[in-house]
């Protein structure tokens, strides 16, 4: 788990946060109002994230496409009772007269 910090906070410690990811192996989320901001992590740990984003990019690449459209028909609509698709009640216009 990574140590939170608020920035106020990291402002003041910053190069003491760069030892400790540095040297310690730790991971910083710098928070404002307690929601993560930013993050520092080690230069081994970025590469690793990258060298998986490019990794994730390729395989994405290389996935054929699923299925494509290649006509589209046309159907009649199909005239019927309106309570078949449940619809409660029929469009009037306003002011066309009672309902039943």
């Amino acid at each position: 788990m990574a140590y939170e910090i608020p920035v106020t906070q990291a402002r003041a410690e910053l190069a003491e946060l760069i030892n400790r990811v540095v040297y310690g192996g730790e991971r910083v989320v710098v928070t404002r109002h307690g929601k993560p901001l930013v993050a520092l992590v080690s230069a081994a740990d970025l590469e690793r994230l990258e060298r998986r984003e490019a990794e994730a990019d390729e395989r994405a690449a290389d996935e054929p496409v699923i299925s494509t459209v290649s006509t589209v028909r046309h159907l009649p609509s199909t005239p019927g009772d309106p309570g078949r698709f449940g619809i409660a009640a029929e469009h009037r216009a306003p002011g066309s007269g009672p309902r039943r």
